[in-house]
């Protein structure tokens, strides 16, 4: 292996792990990763927003379609969603939430709270796609339990946790500002 290896030692569920590990290469996975997370949720919340803001009203983007009619039959949260159906705050809270948390895992600016946000807007488009409750195994369109939305959750969770922000990112730009200096806890927004 090359010079740039590392080794990584970790206790997880009670067992003792190792492995090497390129920081060359995972840097490069890390940065990757970040910006294609970040450039899903940014598109599409950016095509909701340009939608929302066509001048032809009848072209308007809504959540309320996809709440009242998409809901899957038999899916557990049916009443939650059809509350939301047509409340311009839903509207909102998913195009700009979609749009600006895409924007700051780009750029690598909070991190850690943009990554915990976006898992849990992917945990909520999750649980609007289930086909079922628990008796009849949590089916997806595409699966059992998992789907696209878990996997985005699942990414997003590890790139908060790693703290990817601070690769190439405007996270280490953050972190040296004298407020961040002075007040430490903003480091577990960054990051």
């Amino acid at each position: 292996m090359s010079t740039n290896t590392r080794k990584l030692d970790a206790e997880l569920f009670g067992r003792e792990t190792h492995f090497e590990y390129s920081e060359h290469w995972i840097g490069y996975a890390l940065v990757t990763l970040r910006v294609v997370m970040g450039w899903t949720l940014f598109q599409g919340g950016l095509t909701k927003l340009i939608t929302y803001l066509d001048a032809n009203p009848e072209n308007n983007w809504t959540a309320a379609g996809f709440l009242a009619n998409a809901i899957p039959e038999g899916n557990p949260l049916m009443g939650l969603w059809g509350t939301m159906a047509g409340d311009p705050l839903i509207d909102l809270l998913v195009m700009w939430g979609l749009t600006l948390t895409g924007l700051g895992l780009i750029v690598g600016a909070f991190v850690r709270w943009n990554a915990f946000w976006g898992a849990v807007m992917m945990l909520m488009f999750w649980a609007a796609s289930l086909q079922g409750g628990l008796a009849q195994g949590l089916p997806l369109a595409h699966g059992w339990v998992v789907d696209d939305h878990i996997v985005y959750a699942a990414l997003l969770f590890g790139l908060g946790a790693i703290g990817a922000g601070r690769l190439l990112g405007l996270d280490a730009y953050l972190e040296d500002l004298e407020l961040v200096k002075r007040n430490p806890w903003l480091r577990y927004l960054l990051g």
